[in-house]
């Protein structure tokens, strides 16, 4: 037990050294690049408005006069660049809601995906509880609203959430309906199974083997990462064919890898067998 203890916590502190805070810094790095795009719509927005100030206001364009073109050219670059400035202002709201979304999944990365796969699972028992004892409260007092707010309440839920539970659905049902008992079910499975892979993956042995092309085959558990390491660059069509299998070339590592999980093995496996990386010569 001691073991498989101390290996965990090898493989969190490698994890922590290697990945560290690398959500936070991909989050800031988005509102850097949001702020960025927003500061350079601004100012093309900013130049073209002042430009358009020039032009008295309903002064056409005099057709035939010798500033003619240069009067085309001078409003086409306004309207150029406010088409540019409203376009990187798109592009900067894009950014940020990719900033807002990003460590809402629970990366197996994550130095502290375990802690925070066992909070969601609290949650999600603590929640599928009490909607069934809701449920059961509601059935207990039936037809006298008023027992029934008590009864809520004391299970420990607001005055407000009380009297939302108790509201009829668009189907007349009051309290959880059937299929929110059964979603939250799944989910408690699902996120039970994720602490179980995560926690199996850990204990797993390293792999490092060598195909009969040269070509080095790695499982780092420690780093969860499946990697092939070429002695030589791979051509064009075989870079092709490792990036459809979700492979992305790691310079720190000096390998191409990808998450080390079944997926990962299955992408290996087609991987090895496109490219014929563990075929002796004539056989």
């Amino acid at each position: 037990m001691n073991n498989v203890k101390n290996r965990t916590e090898e493989i969190i502190k490698t994890r922590r050294d290697v990945y560290g805070d690398r959500v936070e810094r991909r989050r800031d790095g988005l509102i850097m690049k949001a702020a960025t795009l927003e500061n350079r719509a601004n100012s093309l927005l900013d130049s073209a408005r002042e430009r358009a100030s020039s032009i008295p206001l309903g002064q056409p364009i005099l057709i035939g006069h010798y500033s003619e073109n240069r009067d085309r050219r001078f409003r086409n670059k306004i309207h150029d660049d406010m088409g540019r400035g409203f376009g990187l202002l798109n592009q900067a709201q894009d950014v940020c809601m990719q900033a807002q979304g990003v460590g809402g999944v629970i990366s197996s990365d994550d130095p502290d995906a375990l802690v925070k796969l066992r909070e969601q699972l609290q949650h999600a028992q603590a929640s599928q509880t009490m909607m069934v004892l809701v449920n059961k409260q509601i059935r207990k007092h039936k037809g006298d609203q008023a027992a029934t707010l008590v009864a809520l309440v004391d299970l420990g839920m607001t005055d407000a959430n009380a009297c939302e539970a108790l509201k009829p659905d668009f189907a007349g049902r009051v309290g959880f309906p059937s299929y929110a008992l059964s979603n939250n079910n799944a989910n408690i499975r699902r996120i039970e199974q994720r602490i179980k892979e995560i926690e199996r993956n850990m204990q797993a042995a390293d792999v490092e083997r060598t195909l009969a092309s040269g070509v080095i085959y790695r499982e780092d558990v420690a780093l969860n990462r499946i990697m092939f390491q070429f002695n030589f660059k791979p051509e064009q069509a075989s870079r092709d064919v490792l990036k459809r299998c979700g492979f992305r070339w790691a310079p720190s590592n000096g390998a191409w890898q990808r998450q080390l999980n079944n997926a990962g093995r299955w992408a290996a496996k087609a991987v090895i067998e496109a490219l014929v990386l563990d075929k002796e010569l004539g056989a």
